[in-house]
């Protein structure tokens, strides 16, 4: 499955758009991650807890958008888009959005 954040790729043409897929995961702050966070924002740094989070959030919902593509016979995902939301109080939503198609 090629993935990518392009309208359009170069020497390659769209035979069959199939429509919108998408993909989200929603993650929950750890205690222990969140208490290296606190420490870290008193002392600064790379919050490397929450950095492996969102990481692990992004490849789920990447991965999720993937499978639908492939539901509805894509070989392609074009225009590729992230968002990023707060659902709660210590929990966010990462989602990915792209075109689905066939391309020859």
């Amino acid at each position: 499955m090629l993935i990518s954040n392009m309208e359009l790729l170069p020497g390659r043409r769209v035979v069959e758009h199939l429509g919108l897929v998408q993909g989200s995961s929603v993650r929950a702050k750890h205690v222990g991650r969140d208490i290296m966070a606190g420490l870290k924002n008193i002392f600064g740094g790379e919050l490397k807890g929450y950095t492996e989070l969102l990481q692990e959030s992004r490849e789920e919902a990447m991965l999720r958008m993937q499978q639908q593509a492939e539901a509805v016979g894509a070989n392609a995902i074009l225009n590729v888009r992230f968002s990023t939301s707060s659902v709660a109080q210590g929990a966010a939503e990462i989602y990915v959005y792209g075109t689905a198609v066939v391309l020859e």
